[in-house]
């Protein structure tokens, strides 16, 4: 973690450890077994990833192969025994179609040279495991590559002609990675043909600019800055990399550190483009809001919606190759924590969640701020006082927070209790329970929007659980939530058991409007004709909405199970419908469901 973070500053400090890396494989066979398959899973899983992403080929198919030699022996040894009987078949094949496009090539007036060389071990077994065939099924183990002297990019689409004109095309098999490079800065032609004995062939086209950056990758950045063939694309590739290595630092868990990171080095792309024509690859999956992130932070916490290829299109559309998208957006908006579900790129991902914690951490302090001030009227104090005293430095380090706000939004939050922090202001005797006031300041109520009051405080912020769903009539009790305020149980809510005593607080129903509260039902009947209607008419007959219905029928036993999701007052009307039903001849038994 620590050498990743680094490399935010100063890219030269990966490439060092990465080189390290390598010599430390070369002489992994000195190590112990359990050693050798803990770094080569390591390596396999970062250091090769990374050399990837870095566009080092030379590094990455050097690190894949020595740890795929200790990761699976047996897989390795297997693919080396078999390639190595049919070595003199594939160079004699090798060197025939080298020799053919060599003169093809010639013909046309183009300069260059060409390279014939087998597949790397790990990729021929990665293949083979994916597609689920033997060594003899994959056709394309030999690839061969056209390297041109000029650096005029046409000529790299000239060489692709003189391929297509040899050979047949295999459809779907053309990749552009220059007019489209990968996210590592890689760019050439792929194609595959039908080539000579009716083999396929896959050939990769690119100049000697292009070869070098394949090869070296971001390595070949300062070679170029130096004197030789600059591009301001390889600046373009450090921002890049250095900007998904800046959003790692924003994650503090270091399992989701390594989580996201894995995931920005292994992108299956899509290419979209701006309305300027600019070209943007995002990982597959990719929507508007990743888009939105990737111009800039601001853009994607205001962005409301998109158009792609000029029509208006959700926020949770996934992209296609080629589309061309236009953010929409709105000062003041604010991202919903529900964009989570649609972004895929690590920054849009960072961004959403830092923001979801900042708006839970201000509901946390305010809420922390009425609970302690509650606490602090019960025994006459007032709290705007008590936090300018020096004891409630002591109170900072005792919690291990650094202000008052911290404080706040640790009680807010559940984790410190606002009793145990204003009992450190008191006297030994005031600690003993006074019945007279405790009586007193049970009358006092405030309630919520929601019909639920909590002593002193406020404006609370209430929510029903989903647990249990409890409605007027129900015993409750409240149980304070990590940045959502207070959430409501029924006092017998199995859940109950599992609560921290110290975030448990007294709440009441206090209903001043009449409102209507979910609750869920469930009747079981003899099955007949008219079944769902005739218990629908009950319900209705009592003023009570069905917001939804479901029938589920039993052959076998001839039974039925009806569904009902109803709006109701209280448990009172509640109870009245279930009466009502019960009453019913086909019904056999009805009960309240509590989970939703």
């Amino acid at each position: 973690r620590k050498m990743i973070l680094a490399m935010s500053s100063d890219i030269r400090i990966l490439l060092v450890r990465l080189a390290d890396r390598v010599h430390n494989m070369r002489t992994l066979e000195f190590q112990t077994s359990e050693k050798q398959k803990f770094i080569a899973g390591e390596t396999l899983e970062l250091y090769a990833p990374l050399a990837n992403r870095l566009g080092i080929n030379w590094m990455k198919v050097e690190l894949e192969d020595l740890a795929f030699r200790y990761i699976n022996a047996e897989a390795y040894s297997h693919i080396v025994g078999r390639l190595a009987k049919k070595e003199e078949e594939r160079e004699h094949y090798t060197k025939e179609v080298r020799n053919v496009i060599q003169r093809e090539i010639d013909r046309f007036g183009l300069k260059g040279e060409i390279e014939g060389r087998a597949k790397h071990l790990f990729s021929i077994y990665r293949k083979m495991e994916e597609q689920r065939i033997d060594l003899d099924e994959v056709y394309d183990l030999i690839a061969f590559r056209i390297i041109l002297d000029s650096d005029r990019e046409s000529e790299c689409y000239e060489a692709l002609s003189v391929v297509h004109a040899l050979w047949k095309p295999v459809p779907g098999r053309f990749k552009d990675y220059i007019a489209m490079p990968k996210a590592n800065n890689y760019r050439a032609l792929h194609t595959t043909v039908i080539g000579p004995y009716g083999e396929r062939v896959e050939i990769q086209i690119r100049n000697r600019i292009m070869h070098e950056w394949a090869e070296a990758g971001i390595a070949a950045h300062w070679r170029y800055k130096e004197g030789r063939s600059y591009r301001s694309d390889d600046d373009d590739q450090i921002k890049r990399l250095r900007d998904l290595l800046e959003v790692q630092q924003e994650l503090k868990n270091p399992r989701e550190f390594m989580s996201n990171l894995k995931m920005a080095l292994f992108p299956d792309e899509v290419y979209v483009f701006t309305p300027k024509g600019d070209v943007k690859a995002f990982p597959k999956g990719a929507t508007p809001i990743d888009f939105a992130y990737s111009i800039h932070t601001d853009i994607g916490n205001q962005c409301i919606g998109a158009k792609v290829n000029r029509s208006i299109v959700p926020l949770k559309y996934v992209f296609q190759n080629g589309d061309t998208v236009e953010i929409t957006t709105q000062a003041g908006h604010h991202p919903s924590k529900d964009w989570l579900k649609y972004a895929v790129t690590t920054r849009a991902i960072s961004k959403i969640k830092n923001w979801v914690k900042a708006e839970e951490r201000k509901k946390s302090v305010t809420l922390g701020k009425d609970l302690l001030e509650k606490e602090f009227k019960k025994h006459h104090l007032k709290f705007s006082q008590v936090v300018k005293s020096e004891e409630i430095k002591k109170i900072f380090a005792e919690y291990s927070v650094n202000n008052l706000d911290d404080l706040m939004a640790s009680v807010g939050y559940g984790k410190v209790s606002a009793k145990r922090v204003v009992n450190q202001f008191l006297p030994e005797e005031e600690l003993k329970p006074d019945e007279d006031r405790i009586i007193k300041e049970k009358k006092k109520h405030v309630s919520s929007s929601v019909g639920i009051s909590l002593t002193g405080i406020e404006d609370i912020m209430v929510r029903f659980a989903k647990c249990c769903n409890p409605i007027p009539g129900d015993e409750i009790l409240g149980y304070i939530s990590r940045g959502r305020g207070i959430t409501v149980h029924t006092a017998h809510c199995s859940s109950a058991g599992k609560m921290d005593p110290e975030r448990i607080v007294d709440v009441q129903w206090n209903i001043k409007e009449k409102q209507t509260y979910p609750v869920n039902m469930r009747v079981y009947c003899r099955d007949k004709k008219g079944l769902l209607a005739e218990v629908s008419t009950v319900i209705s007959s009592l003023d009570v909405n069905i917001s939804h219905a479901e029938v589920e029928t039993k052959q076998q036993d001839m039974q039925a199970i009806l569904s009902f999701r109803l709006d109701v007052n209280d448990l009172q009307q509640f109870n009245q419908v279930l009466l009502a039903i019960r009453k019913l001849k086909s019904v056999i038994s009805v009960e309240r469901v509590r989970k939703t």
